[in-house]
């Protein structure tokens, strides 16, 4: 199931029963009658909330926002936990120290991408997998047979506050435990608001920033919400929906799973051969050997309009790819998106046509990706120059 958050989405809606998927526990505080929301890992989540998603962007961008987000952590725990994810994972998890995370694929066995996410290491034999969208769970159950493991979900609900001044907020959340110290994918236990938390240095949009991790029923989600949204407001932290996260994420050449790649597609096609470590063993490995390591996946640029999910990508009259995603850039000034071509190529410095769903062409530019601050200085905190 693709989760596509562009402008003609927020009118392609049906209705559902709010009983068939998880509801945020936050959604008291969030709520209002221009909401829309999407599903992402049987959880409910606002894609658009009344705001100019602009504004919130450049919010982002200068200040923070707060999102809630649908990411779902999955605890695996136990003697066997390690060899399940060495097993399941396409990295090596081994050298993992607990405190840290690590971005993690798992892989199917004809060497699809089926999951991508965060692991992290909480302690002694008890790991969480921060899964995209996806039955993650599912596979690490049908694949723990004569693991000593037990997999479960802690009913971790996530949020996750983003841009520049986001150390100071999380400093003032933690009454001064989080600071600039904490490196980029490092974690821990931290007390917010009285509260006994997972925090991680990460995120979803090549800003600086945190996610902050709840603990199921143990957590007064609301009291929390009032605590970090207090800790916020004297550095001008906003709400807002996932429209603003969606541009910056494709900027940073973040990927979502099931809409820019799939199991159709090898990590390598997705230009994640730099996760993969063939040196191991893992489900997927045998059929990745020998595969080709090019990658399908690049950026597409247009000045003349926002390139659209599903538009055609022409050399000369010839369809070589497709978009995944598209986004308006507010800071290139353009629009922007992901093309999977049907064959690798030199590809990236190429001009070639647009063809959106409306039939209409247009001039477009092959790039490499991310779009921007390909040496990660912003989200890293080296960058701090406020555009």
């Amino acid at each position: 199931m693709k989760n596509l958050q562009e402008a003609s989405d927020l009118e392609n809606t049906v209705r559902i029963s709010a009983r068939r998927f998880e509801e945020s526990p936050f959604i008291a505080r969030t709520d209002n009658p221009a909401m829309v929301r999407g599903v992402y890992a049987g959880r409910f989540l606002a894609i658009y909330n009344g705001e100019d998603p602009v504004e919130k962007y450049w919010t982002l961008r200068r200040r923070a926002l707060i999102f809630d987000v649908p990411e779902k952590p999955v605890e695996i725990s136990g003697p066997d936990a390690l060899a399940l994810l060495e097993k399941v994972l396409s990295r090596k998890i081994a050298p993992l120290q607990e405190g840290r995370g690590l971005y993690a694929i798992a892989c199917t066995p004809q060497g699809g991408v089926f999951m991508d996410g965060v692991v992290f290491k909480l302690g002694p034999d008890r790991y969480w997998y921060v899964q995209a969208d996806g039955a993650f769970e599912t596979w690490l159950i049908a694949h723990s047979g004569g693991f000593d493991v037990t997999i479960s979900d802690p009913q971790s609900r996530v949020l996750q506050i983003q841009g520049p001044a986001s150390i100071d907020i999380m400093q003032a959340a933690s009454d001064g435990a989080i600071d600039d110290s904490m490196r980029y994918f490092r974690a821990g236990f931290y007390s917010i608001g009285g509260q006994t938390l997972y925090v991680s240095r990460t995120g979803f949009t090549g800003e600086l920033g945190f996610e902050i991790y709840c603990d199921g029923a143990n957590t007064d989600h609301l009291a929390l919400w009032d605590h970090l949204i207090a800790a916020g407001e004297p550095f001008g932290m906003e709400f807002s929906s996932t429209r603003a996260m969606t541009i910056r994420r494709i900027e940073a050449g973040i990927l979502g799973n099931l809409t820019d790649m799939d199991m159709t597609m090898t990590p390598f096609e997705a230009g994640l051969a730099p996760f993969i470590d063939m040196d191991k063993d893992f489900v997927g490995r045998a059929a990745l050997e020998g595969a080709d390591q090019r990658s399908l996946l690049m950026g597409v640029t247009c000045q003349s309009e926002t390139p659209a999910a599903g538009s055609t990508i022409m050399d000369n009259d010839k369809a070589v790819g497709y978009v995944t995603a598209g986004v308006p850039s507010p800071t290139l000034d353009c629009g922007i998106g992901y093309v999977r071509f049907d064959s690798p190529g030199d590809w990236p410095g190429r001009t070639l046509k647009l063809q959106l769903p409306d039939n209409s062409v247009h001039s477009c530019d092959i790039v490499d990706i991310p779009f921007f601050d390909d040496e990660k200085k912003i989200v890293r905190g080296i960058d701090r120059n406020i555009p």
